[in-house]
């Protein structure tokens, strides 16, 4: 299934998660809100708020917004980062999920949330990414075509019980080609992340070479890939 704005409004992660098999604390509304509220303290309420996308907010953001453009972020990268024992894994296979994490840096998506938008829609952001604290909310500097404007996005909790720190490649990739739970698979997640980079035109070095090993692996284990169109499909 694919996260919609319809179950970011009815709290249909928050639900699913509640009772998970890790043991994870599904974060309250009231957590959410205060969550939120800590991070939007020094923001006048006339003021816009910028978002940086780095993964599947770029392609479903399931937010309204009022504008959307190119970014990059410096001293961060992209990296699948903390395992997920459920939603695209399984207790018995975990799969891994997408995060920031420190060093290099990262071009994406910044969307602007104007103030009339803000305390609805960064409440389903929040629902969406915060579910189980496993990012940080943390403002960054993007470079974008208007200049340098400062956003808010997600980076990696390092403190967080399914943070996998730095995996040897071999294991980033079976867990990528084998995973798979209610969510869908984390080959999936990962061949949306390489196609939608494509359309934007985004060069990920690591993450296309991570893209062609798990091919590889997939076929060596019998699993047919998902469809994708545009030049990862021919790397």
């Amino acid at each position: 299934m694919a996260i919609t704005r319809e179950s970011l409004m009815n709290g249909y992660l928050q639900k699913r998660l509640q009772g998970n098999a890790s043991g994870l604390h599904v974060l309250t509304e009231e957590e959410l809100t205060a969550s939120r509220t800590a991070v939007l303290a020094d923001v006048g309420p006339d003021q816009d708020i910028w978002l940086f996308a780095y993964g599947s907010l770029m392609w479903n953001p399931a937010f309204h917004y009022a504008e959307r453009c190119r970014g990059k972020v410096w001293g961060y990268h992209r990296r699948f980062a903390f395992w997920v024992p459920d939603g695209r894994g399984t207790q018995e296979q975990p799969g891994l999920m997408l995060a920031l994490d420190r060093g290099g840096s990262c071009q994406g998506v910044i969307y602007r949330i104007t103030p009339g938008q803000r305390d609805l829609e960064l409440g389903l952001v929040w629902r969406r990414e915060m579910v189980v604290a496993s990012y940080i909310p943390r403002w960054v500097q993007v470079d974008s075509p208007a200049g340098r404007i400062r956003a808010l996005t997600f980076v990696v909790n390092p403190e967080m019980p399914l943070y996998a720190g730095r995996l040897c490649p071999g294991r980033t990739v079976e867990a990528l080609a084998r995973a798979c739970g209610w969510l869908g698979s984390s080959a999936d997640y990962l061949f949306d992340l390489m196609q939608h980079l494509d359309e934007l035109q985004i060069r990920d070095q690591p993450l296309h070479h991570l893209y062609r090993q798990v091919r590889v692996r997939m076929a060596e284990l019998g699993i047919e890939p998902p469809r994708m169109t545009g030049s990862a499909s021919s790397d």
